[in-house]
């Protein structure tokens, strides 16, 4: 049986926060199962802390910069987790990789604006992998839903959607449609999530039925 209480979620940004937004948007409509109890910045400036604390979030920064390496930072990101001790947590335009313990395996979320393994990777992130996309020639693009491995968009992929790339794209045009199938597939995958339906079997997510409820409860 699956529970009806809302998932804890830690949300990591760098930036402007539109996912953030969505997420925010999302729970407030009561259209997916999150309590957002914290978001972490990688930067001081981000205006992804504004959205949050527009909301009433608890917001917090540790710039990148501060730190001469990445262990102590990604230390000082650990510690403003565990604080909050999250169901889940979702990567929301996070630009450095994030390490915490084996306890979390399986409960960190990214979404990429592509189609993985097409177009990721260190260095891919924003209008770079569109500017990629566009100048390769290909086709068709999109946007990926993955679990969180120890590499950079590197975990077991969960949802992707498909999105056409025009003759006349720019990467400002082509980011608009990514961005609305990331709005779709970002609160899907994690209302798979916290009904119970993923398992991740070697390098697939597998989507199950739905737990049958017990008819004593």
């Amino acid at each position: 049986m699956t529970s009806t209480k809302p998932l804890r979620c830690v949300v990591l940004l760098s930036g402007s926060g539109t996912t953030l937004q969505n997420l925010i948007d999302q729970q407030e409509l009561g259209q997916c199962p999150i309590e957002i109890v914290r978001v972490i910045s990688s930067h001081k400036e981000a205006f992804g802390l504004e959205r949050a604390r527009k909301h009433n979030i608890p917001a917090v920064a540790f710039h990148r910069k501060d730190y001469d390496t990445w262990e102590t930072f990604n230390e000082d990101l650990v510690r403003a987790v565990d604080e909050v001790k999250p169901d889940l947590i979702l990567l929301a335009g996070f630009m450095f990789l994030f390490r915490p313990g084996p306890e979390y395996h399986g409960r960190i979320m990214n979404v990429h604006p592509a189609l993985i393994p097409a177009f990721c990777g260190k260095g891919m992130y924003g209008h770079h992998v569109h500017e990629a996309v566009l100048a390769y020639g290909v086709k068709i693009t999109g946007a990926t839903v993955h679990f969180v491995d120890e590499g950079y968009d590197t975990g077991p992929i969960i949802l992707q959607k498909a999105v056409e790339v025009y003759d006349d794209d720019t990467p400002e045009t082509l980011a608009a449609r990514v961005q609305a199938a990331e709005r779709e597939i970002y609160p899907e995958a994690i209302r798979l999530f916290a009904a119970n339906r993923l398992r991740i079997e070697g390098r697939r997510v597998k989507i199950v039925d739905p737990p049958l409820l017990d008819p004593s409860m």
